[in-house]
């Protein structure tokens, strides 16, 4: 420092001693500071006033020698005692030489610089609070000082500002939320420390609302509680339960949708803690906010759905996260769909939240079921404005269909995911049928693919979604659309479904005008899609039919009409060109007609054949049945058409007998003794009526080898009584009686001969196979 330059006021001996390598010289320099500067406020001279202050910082806080810095520091705040509760007046001049030193290399500077703002905010007290934003800034990089001493001198430092916050009621706070929105992802943990100690400090603040600013600090709140130092955890923690608490307290100026979309980023992260706090906010906001919460329903799925299949280890989160998803569900209502049924081909009029939403849900932060494809990870705004909260709520089920047919679709995710999902899509069927139509065709591949799930619980679900498909008024039109989703397209020459109203496919000549499509006035025109492309898949999935098809095919009699779902079946394979999966088929219906308690009421149907529905029936299966003789037969007997039986049996002997037949016949005799032949087993008591059952029976005797079934049979046979020894007195005079009459509906010859036909096709098909050496031959010789 140049000593022969002019540093009036300050005298030599001043200027001498600040500028001294002693802490004590210094100090005695600031003590004639201090007296020189109460002089001047005596005198109301301001202008020597700024005169110190400024020679102090230039030529001494800032000078290049940092024996002079630390004697400006001291005069500086020798100067703020001097003015007292004038020192507001001149706090920027005396505040921004301390800042600057807070970025000095020297530590032992760095604490000096405390030390002097600490007297200068002391003196100063609430007059400090328009530069309080300067003040955070240079105590947040403090709270990250590796000098201990510092660090100590920064807190005492920050206690009192704290203090003075606490104590005023003229803190700027719309003013400092931009750098405490700034300042909190700090990944420094003393500087996380120091922000979260701030925000307490503001939410105790009666006269600081600092909920309206909760949508600005929300997400670094987020990140901070993830911090690895278990303190800031719980010091975070704390300050989140404040907040939560506020929300519950005063729900209508909270600003949920501004925040929806950061906690749904958090309900998709790896750490435990964050995943967990940001779902039971997420869970309070459904339950609070209620309906203005639905247009954000697809981020909030995105987020909720994977949880649904943790395991005991997340069990906690997996709770939270079905409330949240159960809560969310009950929001949609029947007021949610379209007043009336759109006309074909409409479309929805403009954009909706969900449009944009539902391309822009995946997980942010990259959690691990954060997104399903590349569609749901451009970007991580999911809500619109909290402007919508004000707007009348309306559900736009695009995004929420979107998100759950990504999930369904994706075979990784849990089975209660899967179920949570099929839920959903139940539910949205139920209470919103009309805009779900339009998703049906989207839906429909992936339900259908569904089926072939290894959980029988997921299975079930999913044929109700399909059942409702199906059966929903919704999907009533003039036009069935395409047959097929854009994976399961069938030709021309494959399996085709009439229109509604179309007479049936089995209206020919031959069965004398009798329909046989589904007429049930609750099906539309998915049911016999449905049932085209559950047929489909039972036959490229064989396994699936041989293991699920039974327990599919009976839920589906539950869930809709068992005569319509048979009546469709078998019209569909009358035109099945794969013979072989064809008499797979029958035989399996066959076996759930005759053996299953759903289908009790159908059978009673089938056995008396007195109305034009039941022989309309009858003729339909019979056709299709044809493609196996001997569930043909049995269908004969269910329907007591014994003649019609005994002259099948009389034409088995122009066919190909080999061990499947025969083992078809032994599981026919074994159903013979079952409960559901009860009647059949009784009417062998009266002969006379009864002779063409008698010869049925005995017919297939004939075909069976001397086997079990043979001896079983055989003996029943036995047990038939002679006719003479049961003649009453009475029945000697009474005419004979005799078999009961076919009926004239039904042409029993035509019948005969399309038997015939199919089974011929069977031989020649099975000749060819042959032909080409990949046809074992299984003809048994008697």
């Amino acid at each position: 420092m140049n000593p022969e330059k002019d540093f009036a006021p300050l005298t030599p001996n001043i200027v001498r001693a600040l500028n001294d390598k002693l802490y004590e010289k210094r100090k005695v320099a600031a003590l004639e500071i201090e007296k020189l500067v109460r002089e001047f406020v005596a005198q109301n001279n301001t202008v020597q006033i700024k005169h110190v202050i400024q020679t102090l910082s230039q030529e001494f806080a800032l000078s290049q020698h940092p024996h002079s810095r630390k004697g400006g520091l001291i005069g500086l705040a020798a100067c703020s005692i001097a003015l007292g509760k004038d020192s507001g007046l001149y706090l920027k001049e005396l505040i921004e030489p301390v800042l600057t030193c807070f970025n000095d290399a020297d530590s032992r500077l760095r604490y000096y610089a405390c030390e002097a703002l600490y007297n200068i905010v002391k003196v100063a007290r609430g007059a400090v609070l328009p530069h309080f934003n300067v003040l955070f800034d240079g105590l947040s990089k403090l709270a990250a000082d590796p000098d201990p001493n510092v660090k100590s001198g920064s807190e005492l430092l920050d206690r009192l500002l704290k203090d003075i916050v606490t104590e005023s009621n003229k803190f700027d706070l719309v003013g400092f939320i931009p750098l405490l929105r700034e300042r909190i992802y700090s990944n420094n943990q003393y500087a996380r420390q120091f922000i979260i100690s701030w925000i307490l400090v503001l939410e105790s603040v009666p006269d600081i609302n600092l909920l309206d600013y909760l949508p600005e600090i929300l997400d670094g709140l987020f990140q901070i509680l993830g911090d690895n130092g278990k303190e800031i955890r719980k010091m975070c923690e704390v300050v989140l339960g404040e907040f939560l608490k506020e929300t519950k307290k005063s729900p209508s100026s909270v600003k949920f949708a501004e925040m929806a979309n950061i906690l749904v980023i958090h309900c998709q992260t790896t750490d435990d803690l964050i995943q967990l706090t940001a779902m039971c906010w997420l869970r309070e906001f459904i339950q609070l906010a209620g309906r203005v919460m639905l247009p954000y329903s697809s981020g909030i799925l995105t987020a909720v759905l994977p949880c649904l299949a943790y395991d005991d280890r997340k069990r906690n989160i997996k709770e939270v996260a079905n409330v949240c998803n159960q809560s969310l569900m009950k929001l949609v209502t029947p007021e949610d769909d379209e007043p009336d049924e759109p006309r074909p081909g409409q479309k929805q009029a403009g954009p909706s939240p969900e449009d944009c939403a539902a391309k822009q849900e995946g997980a942010a932060s990259g959690g691990p079921d954060g997104s399903c494809d590349s569609s749901f990870s451009s970007g991580i705004s999911v809500f619109t404005p909290a402007s919508a909260e004000r707007a009348p709520v309306t559900l736009h089920l695009d995004g929420i269909v979107q998100v759950l047919n990504c999930h369904l679709s994706d075979t990784a995710i849990g089975m209660m995911t899967r179920i949570a999902v099929l839920k959903w899509l139940y539910h949205l069927y139920i209470k919103t049928p009309r805009k779900m139509s339009r998703h049906t065709d989207s839906l429909f591949p992936v339900l259908l693919q569904t089926l072939s799930d290894e959980s029988d619980e997921v299975i079930l679900k999913d044929l109700e979604v399909l059942a409702e498909i199906a059966s929903s008024p919704a999907g009533q039109t003039d036009d069935p659309g395409p047959l097929d989703g854009p994976d399961l397209r069938v030709s021309h020459s494959e399996l085709q479904a009439p229109t509604p109203g179309r007479a049936g496919l089995l209206n020919t000549p031959g069965t004398k005008g009798l329909e046989c499509s589904p007429s049930t006035p609750t099906m539309n025109s998915y049911f016999y899609k449905f049932m085209i492309n559950l047929l489909k898949r039972f036959s490229s999935e064989r396994k699936l039919l041989e293991v699920r098809g039974a327990f599919i095919i009976r839920q589906l009699c539950l869930l809709l009409h068992a005569e319509s779902i048979f009546h469709s079946m078998a019209d569909i394979l009358l035109r099945e060109e794969d013979l072989t999966f064809a008499s797979t088929m029958v035989h399996t219906l066959n076996t759930i007609l005759l053996t299953s308690t759903e289908l009790f009421q159908l059978r009673n149907q089938l056995k008396d054949l007195k109305t034009p529905e039941s022989q309309n029936l009858f003729c339909c299966l019979y056709r299709s049945w044809c493609h196996n003789p001997v569930t043909t037969v049995s269908l004969c007997f269910l329907t007591q058409n014994y003649r019609h039986a005994y002259d099948l049996i009389q034409k088995f002997g122009d066919l190909e007998v080999t061990v499947d037949f025969l083992t078809e016949v032994d599981k026919l005799v074994q159903l013979i003794e079952c409960p559901i032949f009860t009647y059949l087993r009784l009417q062998l008591l009266d002969v006379k009526s009864n002779p063409y059952l008698i010869k049925a029976l005995y017919g297939l005797l004939m075909l069976l080898p001397q086997s079990s079934a043979f001896q079983l049979l055989s003996h029943r046979l036995q047990c038939v009584p002679n006719p003479e020894l049961l003649q009453t007195e009475d029945g000697l005079k009474a005419a004979p009686k005799s078999q009961k009459a076919d009926s004239p509906s039904i042409d029993y010859a035509e019948l005969l001969q399309h038997f015939e036909r199919v089974q011929k096709k069977h031989l020649e098909v099975r000749h060819q196979r042959s032909g080409r050496g990949d046809h074992l031959d299984r003809r048994v010789v008697l």
